[in-house]
């Protein structure tokens, strides 16, 4: 039996970010291509999904490792993080940092000094 050929000269895929099917985010699909003379598939596009979240913003190739939220920012009534590029997924273009933010929620009142007695039905 004739041994088969060496493992042909396909290049790596290299895909293009998740693109929505309709509006930012949800379902949608990315284009892979890859070079070589004797590949027999040299594009093909795949179903990926975006978070319909703050992770949109960046890509949902793109994995963070983030640091603790920081202070309230009183002026804007923000609160910001940092995150660290920890792993950009099918080779996609990942900003290296990135930083987020988020409202700073409700500012915390003083409880009420009273104390109330949860009585159990008997």
């Amino acid at each position: 039996p004739e041994k088969k050929a060496k493992k042909s000269d396909c290049g790596e895929w290299q895909w293009s970010v998740c693109v929505p099917t309709s509006g930012d985010c949800g379902l949608g699909t990315r284009e892979g291509t890859r070079t070589g003379a004797e590949c027999k598939q040299t594009t093909k596009t795949q179903k990926c999904k975006i978070p319909c979240n703050w992770k949109k913003q960046f890509g949902a190739e793109c994995k963070y490792q983030f640091q603790a939220w920081g202070e309230c920012d009183l002026n804007t009534a923000l609160k910001t993080r940092t995150g660290n590029l920890k792993r950009a997924l099918h080779n996609a273009d990942c900003q290296k940092t990135v930083t987020i933010s988020k409202p700073c929620g409700k500012l915390t009142k003083p409880k009420p000094q009273g104390k109330f007695h949860l009585l159990k039905a008997a």
